[in-house]
């Protein structure tokens, strides 16, 4: 297994910014991503993968979860299981962790982030959210739509902000909606309960004053993961939704706020 190294990282990234940043700027970077805790535990859980790995992962920080509505979870588990995204790696961690201890296998639809981690490569499907997605991508993942495999979703695509002064998703992008449709797949709701520190919504308010596209806060958020050692996360798990729910009666987009309404009524 390879370590994280944000050095390589930022040499080989597209971005002329980050390229052409000093060398104790990027210390500095990896000390706020915990560079060194993740790959701590990256070596010692060297021999495990995917949904094992998670497991481990999620004890060594002393993550507890409180499950509310696990009954809701279908036997079948050909299903779209999708949530808001209040925390960034952490929801990804648990959410990974509910559905893939119940059914087994899972793949997790994920940003490039997460394909720094070596030990969860094999169960996440990767997209990218800041820039355009490479053909092959749509490919791979049109064939996990396809399969049996359930697959977990943060509809949002992005770690919720201040929104309508509230820490929220805004819109719910309705590719899911589409691909339910077209997969017969059901659709289970799912809510995580709590919020990152308010140096993360703080920064990102800063940001959006001065007008600066980087998202500055997104390095904050294995400080924020590490920060939640040893409390506990509440998840409340909705009844299924059936694929043939979503009719004409509303456009696909319409039909994903009505499914991310849902999930914040849980």
């Amino acid at each position: 297994m390879g370590n994280i190294n944000i050095t390589r990282i930022i040499k080989d990234s597209d971005s002329k910014f980050l390229k052409s940043l000093p060398d104790f700027a990027i210390r500095i970077i990896a000390k706020i991503i915990k560079q060194d805790d993740f790959n701590r535990i990256i070596n010692k859980y060297s021999d495990y993968e995917g949904i094992d790995f998670i497991n481990k992962f999620t004890k060594e920080i002393d993550i507890k979860i409180e499950i509310d509505g696990i009954e809701n979870l279908p036997e079948n588990g050909k299903c779209f299981f999708v949530a808001n995204h209040p925390f960034g790696f952490l929801d990804g961690l648990i959410f990974t962790n509910i559905v893939g201890n119940k059914y087994g296998q899972i793949k997790a639809i994920g940003n490039d982030a997460f394909m720094f981690i070596p030990n969860i490569r094999p169960i996440i499907v990767n997209v990218s959210v800041f820039g355009k997605n490479p053909k092959k991508y749509f490919i791979e993942l049109n064939k996990v739509f396809a399969s049996e495999i359930p697959i977990t979703h943060f509809p949002f695509g992005l770690v919720s902000r201040i929104h309508k002064f509230k820490i929220q998703d805004k819109f719910w992008k309705k590719s899911f909606i589409t691909k339910a449709i077209s997969n017969q797949r059901n659709v289970v709701p799912i809510k995580f309960y709590g919020r990152n520190s308010n140096l993360f919504y703080i920064i990102y308010i800063i940001r959006q004053i001065f007008k600066i596209k980087l998202n500055i806060e997104l390095v904050l958020l294995p400080r924020e993961m590490f920060r939640k050692r040893g409390k506990t996360i509440k998840v409340s798990i909705g009844k299924p939704i059936h694929y043939k729910e979503f009719n004409n009666t509303l456009s696909h987009y319409d039909w994903a706020q009505k499914v991310r309404s849902v999930v914040y009524d849980l």
